[in-house]
């Protein structure tokens, strides 16, 4: 081969490389895009209801029972998402996420009742459960420095709860409630359009996925280990979901008679933010420490923070529901990391389909709960009803890293010396 062929090489290689580095960098940038808006999109209503109240002659604990069905199928169609991206497409599957999603906001906005408007809120949520099986395992598969890649990924989906809550209030206040569903259907359609022009399909790569963990464990450490998880999931999920739709309406109740609405969406993104913040320092912390051990460390501090906001007020209440919220996206972030590591890619989506269902769909049980604890007995019992949850999440959390800590040593000692 002449020095002129082998140069010739050496650039194709290097452009192959750097084609690769951009189409990872643009997929990943799709991805905590998908993630933000995932969140914010059921997020609308919870925040538009305040000020539904007085034009539908509802009362909130009526009006926020339309939403149940959004999350329920939040978490119900997240199973056969997962299915469909590891059989047919991830790609795909995201693109099917961005303009449903569109499709579905229009159909919220456009309602002319209440039950038109439960119908769109059930389609929303349906096309939403697609983003956290499939989005997940696809930025688990790209990204290159996972523990960085994932917190930010995971900022992106608080900043989309955090702004929800602001931007919905005032899209509410100026323009009207319909605005706040209406104008991300627009965003929406407007990034699905790009996605599917700008991300390659990925069907030619399913049948070449790798079908080993990272950690393998035994048939019966992994049956432990997804039994708990499965209680990891199902305590997570009610305790995420009940504070982050709740949490509009605690600050409302809680700062004091006659706050406007758009001071309550402040308030309230102001918490979700500093959600984000945790979530960057704990992608951080986990390439320094063991991501299970950061797990539990996390888990514990959601549980401090709860048991704080049920009896802080006022301001202290906002530092207390500050805590609470670094805890709760600390621990989503680390436990996806900690899920992949023993988990093949091959079988990943299904995987994170079967953990996202029951994180998600007791998202439903939520709004019940909120509904039934707030009419008897304020957010005084909700909050002491979630700090309950949270007790039971802690100590799943701890038998989770008695157990993965036993296979990482055998892993260890399974491993040539250096």
């Amino acid at each position: 081969m002449s020095s002129n062929e082998a140069t010739a090489g050496e650039n194709a290689a290097r452009d192959a490389e750097a084609g690769a580095g951009a189409s990872r960098r643009r997929s990943i940038g799709f991805l905590n895009w998908a993630h933000a808006i995932d969140h914010y999109v059921l997020l609308i209503f919870p925040t538009v209801v305040i000020g539904m109240e007085a034009a539908l002659e509802r009362p909130y604990a009526d009006l926020i029972r339309l939403s149940t069905a959004a999350f329920v199928a939040f978490g119900v169609f997240s199973l056969p998402a997962g299915w469909l991206a590891d059989r047919w497409s991830r790609r795909n599957m995201m693109a099917l996420f961005y303009l449903g999603c569109a499709a579905a906001l229009a159909l919220a906005g456009l309602s002319s009742g209440l039950v038109g408007l439960a119908i769109a809120m059930f389609v929303i949520g349906v096309c939403a459960a697609i983003y956290h099986p499939v989005g997940m395992a696809m930025l688990i598969d790209v990204a290159q420095a996972r523990g960085r890649t994932l917190a930010f990924n995971g900022v992106c989906g608080n900043l989309g709860v955090a702004l929800a809550a602001g931007i919905s209030a005032a899209l509410a206040s100026w323009f009207g409630w319909r605005a706040a569903f209406l104008l991300p259907a627009a965003i929406c359609l407007a990034t699905g359009i790009a996605f599917v022009v700008l991300v390659p399909d990925d069907r030619h790569r399913t049948a070449t996925r790798k079908k080993s963990a990272e950690v393998p464990l035994t048939g019966r450490a992994a049956g432990a280990m997804l039994g708990l998880y499965a209680v990891i999931s199902l305590a997570g999920g009610l305790v995420f979901n009940t504070v982050i739709i709740a949490l509009p309406k605690i600050v409302d109740e809680r700062l004091g008679e006659d706050v406007p609405l758009l001071l309550v969406g402040g308030v309230a993104t102001l918490v979700f933010l500093c959600g984000a913040v945790a979530q960057l320092a704990v992608g951080r912390l986990v390439e320094w420490f063991r991501p299970y051990l950061m797990f539990a460390a996390v888990v514990a501090l959601q549980f401090a923070g709860i048991v704080w906001a049920a009896y802080a007020s006022a301001s202290m209440l906002i530092v207390a529901l500050a805590v609470t919220m670094a805890g709760i996206y600390g621990q989503v972030t680390t436990g996806d990391i900690v899920l992949a590591r023993y988990t093949a890619d091959a079988w990943r989506g299904r995987i994170y389909s079967a953990r996202y269902f029951l994180t998600f769909v007791s998202a439903g049980l939520a709004v019940e709960a909120i509904s039934w604890l707030h009419r008897i007995g304020g957010f005084d019992l909700v909050l002491i009803a979630v700090a309950a949850v949270a007790a039971i999440l802690l100590a799943a959390v701890l038998g989770f890293v008695v157990l993965v800590s036993s296979a990482e040593a055998q892993h260890a000692a399974m491993q040539p010396a250096e």
